[in-house]
């Protein structure tokens, strides 16, 4: 105990720490039905911390060649100790990060929490779900085998289908004209390090925004929230942040443990894509629906136009706090939360429609 106080008198006094810690006792976090939806932010954060940690060590071995990528990503596997396992939750915990950073933003847009003066922390919050899909597609490729390969070749081939640009779009995201060593180095700097500075800058900004403007209440639920005492942020509701992010850490062993992230065979370019490729499960509604749309509509091609509404659907997402007036008002607004729940519906729909699909072919 002397020890610890010691240390802390040592930081206070360097970095004036007793502010923020008095500024975060006094807070309190509105306590009503839908208080669990605030977890989801800590928790997105909990799998980054683990992202990093993991990924710190996948680089002391990792080799962002065609001819040695493989290779590393196996040697871990096979002949560092717990390399396997530290693989297994860097791969587990990036797709629950994606699963968890999406409820976040779902719980959010239906709570209608991103009117202002919240706005800019929604933008930043999208960013942010932005630079985490980003994660997902640049890593996916790195361990250069047959799935990520030639999912990478369908994935970007839908960048050189955008208009007057797309042709040099996919260029330079490939490096080339194919999925090639250039297009594993260019992912490589994108998932280890733009990224990342991105990321951190963006979620510095976030944090500084939901501390300045704590949480939001739905209108709905103010009367709810004004006879119930709120929890303090010290200590009571960062303990149960903490129970959550135990019951996360459970979920990640299990997965890493019971079912370990397969490596699959080396990518083979001059080989045919094997039948039935999809990309990862959080870009499986926007590829079943270009798959399903006709080839040609009303005389464009359908993946064509399958993207413009998808994009122009992001952008009005985006938009949201300027779109939405009632939100403005601080009141209730029932057609952007049918407009959400169908997007959101839609979106689950199209992803087990197309996993089923997949298993089946």
């Amino acid at each position: 105990m002397r020890s610890a106080r010691s240390a802390w008198r040592f930081l206070d006094d360097r970095l004036r720490l007793e502010p923020v810690v008095a500024f975060l006792r006094e807070k309190e976090v509105p306590r009503h039905r839908l208080t669990w939806a605030y977890f989801f932010g800590g928790l997105s954060l909990f799998f980054l911390a683990v992202q990093v940690t993991t990924g710190i060590l996948l680089l002391l071995y990792y080799r962002p060649t065609p001819e040695a990528a493989y290779e590393s990503v196996e040697f871990v596997m096979t002949r560092v100790e717990f390399g396997w396992l530290v693989r297994s939750v860097h791969a587990w915990s990036a797709n629950l990060m994606v699963l968890s950073v999406v409820v976040h933003m779902s719980s959010v847009y239906l709570m209608r929490s991103y009117g202002r003066p919240r706005d800019l922390t929604w933008w930043t919050g999208m960013l942010l779900l932005a630079a985490t899909l980003g994660f997902g597609f640049s890593g996916y490729l790195l361990p250069w085998n047959t799935l990520a390969f030639f999912a990478t070749r369908v994935g970007t081939d839908m960048v050189g289908k955008v208009p007057l640009v797309g042709g040099s779009l996919l260029r330079v995201l490939r490096g080339g004209e194919d999925v090639s060593g250039a297009t594993l180095t260019r992912f490589f700097g994108l998932h280890a390090a733009v990224l990342p500075l991105l990321a951190f800058v963006l979620l510095g900004l976030h944090l500084l925004l939901v501390q300045r403007h704590n949480v939001h209440v739905p209108p709905s639920l103010r009367e709810e929230a004004r006879r119930r005492p709120g929890i303090p942020f010290l200590p009571d509701f960062t303990l149960r942040e903490l129970v959550v992010w135990l019951i996360g850490l459970a979920l990640l062993a299990a997965l890493a443990a019971f079912r370990p992230w397969e490596l699959g065979a080396r990518a083979d370019p001059f080989a045919s894509a094997p039948a039935g490729i999809q990309p990862e499960w959080y870009f499986l509604f926007v590829f079943q629906t270009l798959k399903l749309l006709p080839a040609r509509i009303l005389g464009v091609e359908g993946e064509l136009l399958g993207l413009a509404a998808f994009g122009a659907a992001a952008v009005l997402w985006f938009l949201a706090p300027v779109l939405d007036r009632a939100s403005r008002r601080g009141e209730p607004s029932r057609t952007a939360t049918v407009v959400g729940l169908a997007v959101l519906l839609y979106a689950a729909a199209m992803t087990l429609y197309a996993a089923l699909a997949g298993r089946r072919s």
